[in-house]
């Protein structure tokens, strides 16, 4: 598995967004589920914009293109995606994003940009480090977790974005 946050680099967009959609094709046929073109249409806008979407930013889109114009026609794409690894929520953001990894059993991190809000996700172990340690002593075992860190993505800083301070 990849540890680059993937958002923030140069990458292949066209195979990301192509391979994306495959896989949850693939993910559909084999558990016997439906690709719906709502659902196909989400994830294709989730992939992107490589940033958290709102849920109802996404209805819009959908709506101009026909494709539904109440919220919970989006709001069940996006529990579909997310139940089943093919986007993240962002808390912070009240937010989606495609996952970067889909079909990989990992533990997200998102660094979310306050500029441009672009997201990149990487993974973390939180079994290891001082919330791994705190949880064993506890003995509490660690089944899901989700860091957001909000910072200045490299473009960002490149271009003189004002730190918080």
């Amino acid at each position: 598995m990849t540890t680059e946050p993937l958002g923030f680099t140069a990458h292949d967009h066209g195979a990301c967004i192509a391979g994306a959609v495959q896989a949850l094709a693939d993910y559909c046929r084999d558990g016997g589920l439906q690709f719906t073109p709502v659902r196909r249409r989400v994830l294709e806008l989730l992939l992107d914009e490589h940033r958290a979407m709102g849920a109802y930013e996404i209805l819009d889109r959908l709506r101009a293109e026909g494709l539904g114009s109440q919220p919970p026609v989006v709001y069940r794409a996006l529990d579909f995606l997310v139940g089943h690894g093919f986007a993240h929520k962002i808390e912070r953001l009240s937010a989606f994003v495609a996952c970067a990894h889909p079909g990989q059993d990992h533990m997200p991190a998102f660094l979310i940009c306050r500029s441009c809000a672009s997201v990149a996700e990487t993974h973390t172990r939180m079994t290891r480090g001082s919330i791994g340690r705190a949880a064993r002593d506890a003995g509490f075992e660690i089944e899901r977790a989700m860091v957001e860190a909000e910072g200045l993505c490299p473009n960002c800083r490149q271009e003189g974005a004002v730190p918080c301070r």
